[in-house]
């Protein structure tokens, strides 16, 4: 039977199979013995030891098409980054960052702003304003006016997304109204651990339908930068490479280069300045990291 890893603590792996639901797995000695572990996510292939007991083995890995370094799970498809629109206000650097993080892993984003029914439409206006050309979708919700559920669920089909963003800004929300049986997973697993309240700490997978996945983190809090190089980080501002064509030196990294493509753009309002405030900060604090 072939499923995919929703979890994994203490060396069992939770396994979910379409259509037949979850197993705990242990994995074959063999990899081990090749250095290769399993990631939550992964999709694999186990025999049955027990259906009843809902007991099996994992006894093959299929290649991943990516892998997050932190947390560290395969075959992600995009990220949902959630953010409220206000209370708590949104932190657009934080966002930024999280976008960067997700560009230098080749994993897709969508930008999701909840609580709309808390702002105006002119302040919902000024935010699209501010991503517009970074092409990335954009999303406004409201789980308590349950508006913007279904333009989620369209994007998360037949994929598995990432749920990503701070605390206090509707996630567990949002994830209860796109799966209203996601708590009854957490039991299922649970129960066969024995470990109740501990299991949140670690990366889940919720099943939303066939092969639709979200998965929960505690382990996007961690946004360091640090191994990124400073030069590097235009190239992880996706509206930046437009307009790199109009710089005058090779290399540009569009901070006090003369005759620069990307500066002119803010100064035309083609790039908002939101953004590139966001990318001097970030340039700042790489550079200032390298010193010690």
């Amino acid at each position: 039977m072939q499923g995919k890893i929703i979890k994994g603590i203490a060396g069992f792996y939770y396994v979910h199979v379409v259509g037949y639901g979850i197993y705990e797995c242990k994995a074959k000695g063999v990899f081990r013995i090749k250095n290769k572990k399993p990631l939550v996510g992964d999709n694999v292939e186990i025999a049955v030891l027990d259906e009843k007991e809902k007991l099996g083995i994992i006894t093959e890995l299929f290649p991943r098409t990516s892998q997050l370094i932190r947390p560290t799970v395969a075959n992600i498809d995009q990220a949902l980054i959630i953010f409220a629109v206000s209370s708590p206000e949104p932190n657009l650097n934080l966002l930024d960052r999280f976008l960067v993080m997700m560009e230098m892993q080749q994993v897709a984003s969508i930008i999701c702003f909840n609580k709309k029914d808390l702002v105006s439409k002119e302040d919902q206006d000024r935010l699209k304003e501010i991503y517009q050309e970074s092409k990335y979708p954009l999303i406004f919700t409201s789980v308590y006016k349950k508006e913007g559920i279904e333009e989620i669920k369209k994007l998360l089909y037949c994929k598995t997304t990432a749920l990503a963003g701070p605390s206090g800004v509707g996630k567990s929300s949002l994830l209860n109204e796109i799966q209203p049986d996601a708590n009854m997973q957490i039991g299922e697993i649970s129960e066969k651990i024995k470990r109740g309240k501990h299991t949140t700490r670690h990366s889940e997978i919720f099943q939303l339908e066939g092969n639709t996945y979200l998965m929960d983190t505690p382990g996007f809090t961690s946004l360091s930068l640090e191994e990124l190089e400073k030069e590097e980080l235009k190239k992880y501002f996706v509206e930046f490479k437009e307009y790199e064509k109009d710089c005058k030196f090779k290399g540009c990294v569009h901070m006090n280069e003369p005759i620069c493509g990307v500066k002119q753009a803010v100064l035309d309002g083609r790039i908002h300045s939101s953004r590139y405030e966001n990318y001097m900060m970030l340039y700042e604090e790489l550079k200032e990291k390298k010193k010690y």
